[in-house]
C-alpha cells in the first residue's frame, strides 16, 4: 500500500489535510504523481510545478512542500506540503 498526505497551511495553521491510497501495480514516481493529481482535483487547485528545489526535498525526504513560486495561479495559503507516509 503507498499512502502520500497532503496538507494545506496558511499562518502556521493546517487549513486541510487528506491521506491519498494507492494500490495499483504503479512505479513509485507514477503513484506520487496520480497522488497529487488526486490531492488537486480534491482541493480545487492547479497543478503545482516541481522546482529543481522541490524535486531535491522530495528525493531526499520523501516531502515536498509548493509554495506560491510553485503555481501558476494565485493561492490563497502559504504552501501545500505532500508526504509519503507508507510505502510497499
Amino acid at each position: 500500500m503507498f499512502r502520500l498526505w497532503a496538507k494545506i497551511f496558511k499562518d502556521n495553521r493546517m487549513l486541510r489535510d487528506t491521506v491519498i491510497c494507492d494500490d495499483s501495480s504503479e512505479t513509485r514516481t507514477h503513484k506520487v504523481f496520480n497522488a497529487l493529481d488526486e490531492i488537486c482535483y480534491q482541493f480545487d487547485l492547479g497543478k503545482p510545478m516541481w522546482l529543481d528545489a522541490t524535486i531535491h526535498d522530495f528525493k531526499k525526504h520523501s516531502k515536498a512542500r509548493f509554495t506560491p513560486d510553485n503555481f501558476v495561479e494565485q493561492i490563497d495559503f502559504d504552501f501545500l506540503e505532500i508526504q509519503v507516509i507508507e510505502e510497499d
